[in-house]
């Protein structure tokens, strides 16, 4: 059972990461930034809100810190250096990704550090408690909050809410913005 657990979530995790290296590879700076109205996200605001919330939240799993520095900022130049979780909308929609292909090598390096990481995860450390009750209030009103169990939230629940289900939803929303901008969902 235990080799099951790991391998669906390696599996998955990889093909989740698939969809992001595929919408990427389909995309330029013009679709990833383009501003469609005011309350709409773009594109560059998903992709990085997803990747650096990956990225920080590799540190609460693993206690590795993030990838995301000064150095990256410069690189990457981020029209706003946050990924936005606190923020309000009327903030993000000005997100915009000054370098992409700078953004996909930060990318690629959050997902593979993830990727190797969950090839030399064992059950023990898949069942360890990363925040337990009661829940600080930042935590308290998120999904993972009504996903963690009677213990608290573990490593297993921390990547199944944080990583893989939180990129699916913002993949969602990216596939449904390519349309704003001419391009066509991935998936059926």
């Amino acid at each position: 059972m235990t080799d099951l657990i790991i391998d669906s979530l390696q599996r998955r995790m990889a093909a989740m990461h698939s969809l992001y290296y595929q919408a990427v590879s389909t995309m330029d700076l013009d679709h990833v930034n383009h501003f469609e109205r005011e309350g709409v996200l773009p594109i560059a605001f998903s992709l990085f809100h997803y990747t650096n919330m990956q990225d920080s939240s590799f540190f609460v799993l693993t206690g590795q810190l993030p990838i995301w520095n000064d150095e990256w900022q410069d690189r990457v130049q981020m029209a706003i250096n946050d990924h936005g979780k606190e923020r309000p909308v009327e903030d993000m929609i000005h997100q915009r990704i000054g370098d992409f292909e700078q953004f996909k090598a930060y990318q690629r390096a959050v997902f593979d550090r993830t990727e190797a990481q969950l090839r030399e995860v064992d059950l023990d450390e898949l069942m360890r408690v990363v925040i337990p009750h009661p829940y600080p209030p930042v935590v308290a009103s998120t999904y993972s909050a009504r996903v963690g169990g009677e213990q608290g939230i573990t490593v297993l629940d921390g990547y199944e809410c944080w990583i893989y289900q939180h990129g699916l939803r913002h993949m969602g929303e990216i596939e449904l913005a390519r349309g704003l901008v001419g391009l066509g969902g991935m998936t059926s």
